[in-house]
């Protein structure tokens, strides 16, 4: 048994050794190529801050910002469980965010677009359980948003180092 793990170590050993020379980078790398480099642009609301945080959680707050990403956020809820009475026990809160990368060198846009992404909470529970999971799930919708952007941006990164 011994003797047939050989073969397959040398294999799984032969494979990762070609892979590492292929050229390829990873494309999250913390965003190292960007890092500190972007400033952002959000409202001033409480959606608009939880974006800019966790932007600056995986980007940087901007030092020598080469970029500004302008972040647009919006949104709403609607009912996604009601019962036979005619109560509604969950929640989907849905949201998008509209952004635009510009360079500030020539003021260019280098890239634009929307995401989307939804989160839910349960209503089952007290006032102020129901508020406490409301804005829980608001929170987690602004950087599930962010993230996504923050997505976009790492693709784009090899050719914004050029």
């Amino acid at each position: 048994m011994s003797s047939d793990l050989i073969p397959r170590r040398a294999a799984l050993l032969g494979l990762l050794a070609a892979a590492s020379g292929c050229g390829f980078a990873p494309v999250h790398r913390d965003g190292a190529s960007l890092q500190g480099q972007i400033a952002f642009d959000t409202p001033e609301s409480v959606a608009g801050f939880r974006m800019r945080e966790q932007l600056e959680k995986r980007l940087g707050a901007a030092q020598n910002a080469r970029y500004v990403l302008r972040v647009r956020p919006s949104g709403g809820s609607r009912a996604g469980a009601i019962t036979s009475d005619g109560d509604t026990v969950r929640f989907n809160v849905i949201g998008n965010a509209t952004w635009r990368l510009r360079d500030l060198r020539n003021n260019q846009v280098i890239d634009s677009g929307k995401v989307e992404s939804f989160s839910s909470y349960a209503a089952t529970g007290s006032t102020v359980a129901t508020q406490a999971a409301e804005t829980d799930a608001n929170a987690r919708l602004s950087v599930a948003l962010a993230d996504m952007i923050v997505s976009r941006l790492l693709i784009l990164s090899p050719r914004l180092a050029q």
